[in-house]
């Protein structure tokens, strides 16, 4: 659907509009050395000089999508800055819709230029937009600068050929009809005598004035090639155009005509004889079909009573193939249980013979019964300890009432 697109915007604009992008590209390339990019941007990203076609993307035209996109971004930031504008350089770690947007957001701002495609064309690195981006900001580059481009003024060059005026001796197409025109059907009957007499004259002039004797010519060689090359311009052929060509097209018009119809009548007669041998044909095969048929017919019948019992018996290894697929999935359940279940017997009966499990057991008392003893020590130093307590405390409870006692019997006294 896209190459349809794509098909339909080039007969809109015509069929040049495929090559457009390569004299796009020569011209950018010619305002960037304008520019001086080789010394300002090439040789501070150590990079190669752009080739005639570089952002140009043609399948016969070998890219690296990658570095191209790079090549856009460091060349587009570099022609803002030109502009008068800051922008940051991109980095290779920057999104590419995000870089995209922000070159087309500066190309907007500036006056007369509109953008109508969306930043996704530009993803690519090389194509037409990418070019026609580079080549608005350049011009605009150029206007920051004061540079523009001037028509070329051609020198006059006057040549020998305009100077010398048209002579008798110029040959045009128009004297070569005047010259090789019909006479009229009235003067074709008519027998000019005096143009005879005169012609039977210079014929004898001609001869009577032939010399005996061969001539040799006295001209230098050199001034012989002067007057050639003097007259040499003089004796050219002008074709120019006149109404009468048209009749010329019309008679090849019928010729090629005369010559199709000969030719489409020898290849129709050999087209008939074609035609009947093909029907011939097809009748002898329609008819030995016919035959064969009628031959084959026992053998057909009972090829499809064949067909039908064979289809009987795939019906049924089918039902049976069925059944026998559940059972094995049953079969492989219940085998699955039992490999669990001999497991387990195999568990058991291991720890059974076994006097590991014993032992551990003996161990294990052994050690309870020393923490046991352990525990007995401490609960003893433990209730030793609160009974020290209990008497301390008794002491000096008694100790504290008798001493209040004797404050009592003092105040007392």
């Amino acid at each position: 659907m896209a190459d349809d697109g794509r098909r339909g915007e080039e007969d809109e604009r015509g069929p040049g509009a495929i090559h457009q992008v390569f004299v796009l590209m020569e011209a950018l390339l010619e305002k960037l050395k304008v520019l001086n990019y080789e010394e300002e941007l090439l040789s501070k990203h150590n990079m190669k000089t752009l080739s005639r076609h570089y952002f140009v993307s043609s399948p016969y035209l070998a890219s690296n999508p990658g570095e191209q996109f790079y090549m856009f971004t460091i060349m587009a930031a570099w022609l803002i800055n030109a502009c008068g504008r800051s922008f940051s350089k991109p980095q290779e770690d920057d999104e590419p819709t995000a870089t995209v947007s922000n070159i087309l957001a500066e190309l907007r701002a500036f006056q007369g230029l509109k953008v109508d495609f969306p930043p996704s064309k530009l993803k690519s690195g090389s194509g037409e937009h990418v070019c026609f981006v580079l080549d608005r900001l350049a011009d605009e580059a150029l206007k920051r600068r004061g540079f523009s481009f001037k028509r070329p003024n051609y020198p006059t060059e006057s040549t020998e050929e305009e100077s010398v005026m048209e002579d008798d001796a110029e040959l045009t197409l128009n004297k070569v009809e005047e010259f090789l025109e019909e006479p009229d059907e009235d003067e074709e009957n008519l027998v000019d005598l005096e143009a005879l007499t005169l012609q039977s004259n210079r014929t004898e002039a001609a001869v009577a004035a032939k010399p005996d004797n061969i001539l040799q010519s006295t001209v230098d060689v050199a001034a012989w090639n002067l007057e050639v090359e003097r007259v040499l311009p003089l004796l050219k052929v002008t074709i120019r155009t006149d109404n009468k060509d048209w009749r010329i097209h019309v008679d090849q018009m019928h010729q090629h005509q005369d010559g199709i119809q000969f030719s489409l009548q020898e290849a129709k007669s050999y087209l008939d004889k074609v035609q009947e041998d093909i029907s011939k044909t097809l009748e002898k095969v329609s008819s030995r079909e016919k035959y064969i048929n009628k031959q084959l017919e026992d053998v057909i019948s009972e090829y499809r009573n064949a067909q039908a019992k064979l289809s009987e018996v795939k019906e049924r290894y089918q039902l049976a193939s069925r059944v026998v697929a559940q059972r094995t999935r049953v079969l492989a359940e219940i085998s699955e249980e039992l490999e669990k279940v001999k497991q387990e017997m195999e568990e058991r009966g291991s720890s059974m013979s076994d006097g590991a499990a014993v032992v551990k057991i003996k161990q294990s008392v052994s050690k309870l019964k020393q923490e046991i003893v352990r525990m007995d020590v401490r609960v003893g130093v433990v209730e030793h300890m609160l009974l020290q307590a209990k008497l301390k405390e008794k002491s000096n409870m008694t100790m504290d009432l008798h001493a209040a006692n004797m404050a009592a019997t003092a105040a007392f006294v």
